[in-house]
């Protein structure tokens, strides 16, 4: 199962605040974009869409950002894959539709490895996968922007 760009750009934002979790200043869409190359547009739908869901906390104005809305551990990956996807369904049997959709056997299949997939990654929290964080900060590289600070 391969999950969207979407799903990947949120956890991966998750996981560059939760790697940094003593920072006092707030962190920028603009450093998002900078640390991971994406899209300004992609970012802001992605930090708008996580912090109506909780994951952040969002703050407006000129001296505005955002930072983790609640702790890595409550961030359960699973839970989170489920949030972003629009769907988990592997294929699509209506798109072009399918002549062996009324007796297929492989939906079954597939359905089996979706939810053994789900079970696998619901074992996980975003400070599971980040426990690393020291080797994670390694690679992150130097921002030519420079870091808000909190007034």
């Amino acid at each position: 199962m391969q999950l969207t760009r979407y799903t990947d750009f949120g956890i991966r934002t998750l996981m560059y605040l939760a790697i940094q979790p003593d920072r006092e200043e707030l962190f920028r869409i603009s450093e998002i974009t900078e640390v991971f190359e994406l899209s300004p547009n992609h970012v802001s739908k992605i930090v708008h869409h996580l912090g109506k869901l909780g994951y952040l906390e969002t703050i407006r104005g000129k001296s505005g950002g955002f930072r983790l809305g609640m702790s890595p551990k409550d961030i359960n990956v699973g839970k989170l894959v489920r949030v972003l996807e629009n769907s988990l369904a592997p294929i699509d049997c209506s798109k072009p539709y399918c002549r062996f959709t009324p007796s297929c056997q492989l939906k079954g299949v597939l359905a089996d490895a979706v939810a053994a997939y789900l079970a696998v990654i619901d074992a996980y929290t975003l400070e599971d996968i980040v426990s690393n964080k020291d080797e994670l900060k390694q690679l992150l590289p130097e921002l030519s922007i420079p870091v808000l600070q909190i007034a």
